[in-house]
């Protein structure tokens, strides 16, 4: 069949195309073409500048073009250079070479690629694109996100809830401030995320400029290494590599976002679980449908849908972090096929981004049902009351209290002040006990 969005293999490029298109520019076949073309034509332009040879300025203006506007065309003939070479980076060697030769730079074109193996590429090529994709994408996408969860914290900050810990009822809450937990947690995230580096590797076939070296050994090309991977593509190199780069710091970002899903998928339970309880009722669209059969239900599937896909974005972000470090002595090549796969994590990640936005704007409060719980729930005083009664030193407070409530039905405001009365204390205290109720203990908490 043909490849469309209706024959596709993956959801990613069926379903959910819409939602992951943009990520093209970063994962695709193409993308990992035009960001080996980059580092090619930049290290080809670099060593003219420390004079290995000289590049008429013409051919750098036009190298620089193609570098940053590969087209799909240019990317189809690689393909066709790689069907006969059965090697994807030397495929792109010769197109350059091709290229240059074309534009009348026949003498120069030997260094293309000079001193360097496959991985100086594609540890260069994959952690720019990796870099591009979290700056540009990734961690915008999240912010928004965690900005949005903000929003609603504001919005609710002075709405009581009762809480609920291992699924009984609790002392009261905000709601708002519920919200702020998960808020708080991302923004921890993210800084920590922020901190990891992006690594390459760029020293030749096992890392130590050997032909780079034999050709010019008067150079110092642990510096030139240096100097071009930093300062001309953006990343830190590596020190002391194999063949390939480490991984580590890419695993440590893969961590991370694991992490980070994993705080998300928390939160998709959570407000799932006050939909259930009715907290929240849901925006309905004309025209849209809940069940198949049940013509009432409004389902909270964009939280599913998220949850869902989170939990496949770490199963595979996880066999990544935990693969990739991992390589037989100087180098073995199931890096290779592993990072061909690192788009995928990323696009069900954003997919789950997308699904909870949608989810979240279309909540609605529901603020009858969030006060009646709280009436039907005296006993969750319990706790203020036998705090105070500590403070006053009064015998066995918690004890009465526990007497008074524990796994008792029917605790009632009535229930309580009438316990309050029957205490030997001062009428000041017992007016301040019985001030007390579900929807003002409810504590402090930071301003936001």
């Amino acid at each position: 069949m043909e490849l469309n969005t209706l024959t596709a293999l993956s959801p990613i490029d069926g379903r959910y195309r819409k939602q992951t298109a943009h990520l093209d520019i970063y994962f695709s076949e193409y993308a990992l073409m035009k960001y080996r073309v980059r580092v090619e034509v930049a290290y080809f332009i670099f060593l003219a500048e420390k004079r290995f040879f000289k590049l008429p300025a013409a051919l750098q203006k036009k190298l620089l073009e193609i570098a940053d506007n590969l087209s799909l065309a240019d990317a189809h003939h690689i393909k066709e250079i790689e069907a006969i070479t059965n090697h994807d980076v030397k495929a792109i060697e010769y197109f350059l070479k091709e290229y240059i030769e074309k534009a009348g730079g026949a003498a120069i074109k030997e260094w293309v690629h000079f001193g360097l193996t496959s991985q100086d590429i594609n540890n260069t090529a994959i952690p720019l694109s990796w870099k591009e994709y979290i700056e540009q994408e990734y961690l915008p996408e999240l912010i928004h996100l965690k900005q949005q969860i903000v929003v609603l914290a504001k919005q609710w900050k002075k709405v009581p809830m009762l809480a609920r810990t291992h699924g009984q009822p609790a002392s009261p809450t905000i709601l708002g401030k519920e919200f702020m937990v998960f808020a708080e947690r991302l923004e921890h995230q993210v800084a920590s995320l922020a901190t990891i580096p992006f690594t390459a590797k760029f020293g030749g076939a096992t890392g130590n400029f050997n032909a780079h070296v034999v050709a010019f050994p008067k150079k110092n090309w642990i510096q030139l290494g240096n100097e071009f991977v930093e300062k001309k593509l953006g990343l830190q190199r590596q020190q002391f590599t194999t063949q390939i780069e480490h991984y580590d710091d890419l695993a440590a970002h893969l961590d991370a976002m694991q992490r980070i899903n994993t705080i998300l998928i928390d939160l998709c339970r959570d407000i799932w679980t006050y939909i259930s309880q009715d907290y929240f009722k849901q925006k309905t669209k004309q025209g849209e449908v809940g069940s198949s059969a049940m013509p009432h239900k409004v389902n909270p599937i964009d939280f599913e849908n998220a949850e869902g896909n989170l939990g496949i974005a770490n199963a595979l972000a996880a066999h990544i972090a935990a693969k990739l470090p991992v390589s037989r002595l100087q180098r073995d090549l199931t890096d290779s096929t592993v990072l061909r796969n690192l788009g995928i994590p990323a696009a069900h990640t954003c997919i789950a981004f997308q699904s909870i936005l949608k989810g979240i704007s279309k909540l609605v409060l529901n603020e009858a049902k969030i006060q009646s719980d709280l009436d039907n729930n005296w006993a969750v005083v319990a706790e203020a009351i036998q705090t105070i009664l500590r403070r006053e030193n009064y015998p066995n407070p918690y004890e009465s209290l526990k007497e008074l409530t524990r796994g008792k039905e029917g605790i009632t405001k009535n229930t309580l002040h009438h316990f309050i009365d029957g205490l030997k204390i001062s009428a000041t205290l017992k007016k301040e006990l019985k001030a007390i109720t579900p929807h003002n203990y409810t504590g402090v908490s930071a301003p936001y």
